[in-house]
Order: structure tokens, then C-alpha cells, then sequence
């Protein structure tokens, strides 16, 4: 048996900080555009479901979330340069890559009844790059928004100009909220992928995002030196 290390314990950390993050991000980002309890006027209980629930307070937690997920998004771009299984991207000049996304593609389209043992497979690996770029244009979009409410400030100044390249701000909103439905739909289809590896193919994969490692019958294809921990007989 083959162990390989996945992600470092910094990475584990991050993609629970950033996927807590993102739950709250758009489950208060519904309400800030659909809000339930906006009314000035009604009974004393009403008032204080009204005020626990009130657009300031739903706003505060959304730019808390926020730039907690800003922080963890640098932080994860800071350990792709530190450690090599928290940088398993796919490798677009490699011709394997490419028949191995096919494979893997077909394998799911249930053409093809086994593919070859990857660490991270090229079709997971170009979805999360995917994702981390619309992370990354999230939180960009998000602050031109932000920056908006304070004109005078160095985030206006840095991120301003955004809503400017994309139109106005209502096209910022408009990205910045379509993307956020990508996000869900993202979930649930890892969700499932997840435990599809975990239960059908016996990979660890729900395993490995707390212990950091994966159990392989046979060498990954994409096995890279450093992340291999130990190989033992049966």
C-alpha cells in the first residue's frame, strides 16, 4: 500500500475556514438582497426578531466573512509556494494530463469503468483551479462593492476602478452574485464527488482532509517526490 500526504495541515485549515466562509457569505448575501425583516413597526417580540435579523447586523457578519475569507485566500496562495501537495494543479503542456482528463471524464459519464490512481485526478484538479479563480474574482468584486460605501478610502482607490471595467456597479453585483451560485452548485457536486471516492472507489478521500493523507493500492500518476509518506506490503 501506497500513503501519499495531500494537503499540508495549513491547507486542512484553510479549506474549513474558506468553506465556513463561503456558507455564511451566501446565505447572508441572500438576505442583503432579499431581506426578510426590514419593517419599522410592530410588536415589541416582532421588533426584536426584526432587530437580531435587521440588514446592519446581516451586513456586518457578510463583511466579516468576508475578509476572513480574504485572508484565507492569500494564505492558501502562500502555501502553493511552500509545500508541493497543496499545489497539485493540473499541468496543461503535459499530453498525460490531457488523456488523463479524458479518461477520468469518461469514467464519470460511466464509458469507462476504471481510470488510473491519481492523488487529486486532472478533471478535480482543473475544477478547484477553476474555483480559486472565482474566489479570487469574488472577493475582488466584493470589494469594489465594499469600497463603495467608503469613497474616500484606500480600498476605494485600489478596488474602485473595478465597477468602472465592468460597466457600473450594478454589473459588479451582477457577477459578483452569479458567481456565488456557481459556488453552490460547486458544493453540492464536490459534496457528492466526495463521498462517490470515498464510498465507490475507496480512496479516503473524505478521510484525508483531516488526516492529510491517502491510502493508494498502486503508484499515483501524478505521484511527485516529497508527499509520499511510506509503502506497505497488503
Amino acid at each position: 500500500m501506497y500513503v501519499y500526504k495531500t494537503l499540508s495541515a495549513g491547507g486542512r485549515f484553510c479549506h474549513w475556514l474558506i468553506a465556513g466562509c463561503m456558507v455564511i457569505l451566501f446565505c447572508t448575501g441572500l438576505y442583503i438582497g432579499n431581506p426578510a425583516f426590514i419593517g419599522t413597526q410592530g410588536t415589541e417580540p416582532t421588533m426584536a426578531v426584526a432587530n437580531l435579523f435587521s440588514m446592519e447586523t446581516i451586513r456586518y457578519i457578510h463583511f466579516a466573512a468576508a475578509f476572513v475569507f480574504c485572508g484565507a485566500l492569500l494564505f492558501r496562495l502562500f502555501l502553493v509556494f511552500s509545500y508541493p501537495g497543496d499545489r497539485l494543479f493540473p499541468n496543461f503542456r503535459s499530453t498525460g494530463y490531457w488523456q488523463g482528463l479524458v479518461e477520468v471524464m469518461a469514467y464519470y459519464a460511466f464509458l469507462r469503468r476504471h481510470h488510473k490512481t491519481y492523488i487529486r485526478n486532472p478533471l478535480a484538479a482543473t475544477a478547484y483551479l477553476g474555483i480559486y479563480f472565482l474566489m479570487f474574482v469574488e472577493a475582488v468584486t466584493g470589494l469594489a462593492m465594499y469600497a463603495m460605501i467608503k469613497p474616500n478610502s484606500w480600498l476605494a482607490g485600489l478596488f474602485g476602478p473595478v465597477n468602472n471595467w465592468l460597466g457600473n456597479e450594478y454589473m459588479t453585483h451582477i457577477v459578483h452574485h452569479v458567481i456565488a451560485w456557481v459556488f453552490f452548485l460547486f458544493l453540492l457536486g464536490h459534496v457528492y464527488m466526495v463521498f462517490y471516492n470515498d464510498i465507490v472507489e475507496r480512496s479516503g478521500e473524505l478521510s484525508s482532509i483531516v488526516s492529510g493523507r491517502k491510502n493508494f493500492s498502486e503508484q499515483p500518476a501524478d505521484a511527485k517526490p516529497g508527499l509520499r509518506v511510506e509503502a506497505k506490503s497488503g
